[in-house]
């Protein structure tokens, strides 16, 4: 495909050309959204789930986010305040009615 309005050779797929920003007329590819969000799940928590947050955040292991977590409290004092920053900082986040399970009475 070919640019009308400058003649640059541009792939099939290409929504606007890289040298003017013409439109093409072929329709544009939705990005991808990242649906990594930094909260506390309220479902999976042992004090506040301010790790168990970071460690979905993150990517990693919660126990091993824990363990970091009190080397650093222990070791340079930073890590009680943070907590407690984090923990008043970020969002709460409650199970989906759909991933709830029904509690027996």
């Amino acid at each position: 495909m070919f640019c009308t309005a400058c003649g640059l050779q541009m792939g099939d797929d290409a929504a606007f050309c890289s040298r003017c920003g013409k439109a093409t007329g072929a329709p544009a590819t939705p990005r991808a959204v990242s649906q990594r969000r930094l909260s506390r799940p309220m479902y999976d928590k042992k004090i506040a789930g301010v790790c168990s947050g970071f460690a979905r955040y993150l990517d990693m292991d919660v126990t091993l986010v824990r363990v970091l977590w009190l080397v650093i409290a222990f070791g340079t004092g930073v890590g009680f305040i943070a907590y407690i920053v984090a923990w008043i900082c970020m969002p709460r986040e409650y199970m989906p009615a759909a991933n709830a399970v029904a509690q027996p009475t």
